[in-house]
């Protein structure tokens, strides 16, 4: 059995910002902005109209993105859910 929680739903909340819900029944806010200001790979999500175009990928295991190359920009279930949990750690404690 896998310990990693598949995702079931990710929306756009605002551009670089995406609401996930997992299998488990947790839900969290994933702030991507600091991520896609990197550059490079991530350029693409840079524009809100290709942020917006989120792919819930096989058996929920990442989220992707296509470029304009058809390559994918994947973020893993269990990274994300790791910043959604560290990042609400955060507003909890900043709260």
């Amino acid at each position: 059995m896998s310990d990693i929680s598949c995702i079931k739903m990710a929306e756009p909340v605002i551009h670089g910002v995406l609401k996930i819900v997992w299998d488990d029944g947790y839900e969290g806010v994933v702030d991507l902005r600091p991520v896609i200001a990197r550059g490079n790979i991530f350029t693409h999500l840079q524009n809100a109209e290709n942020f917006r175009r989120v792919v819930l990928g096989e058996y929920g295991h990442y989220l992707y993105w296509l470029n304009e190359h058809g390559e994918e920009i994947d973020l893993g279930s269990d990274s994300l859910r790791r910043r959604a949990e560290s990042q609400a750690e955060m507003h909890q404690l900043a709260g």
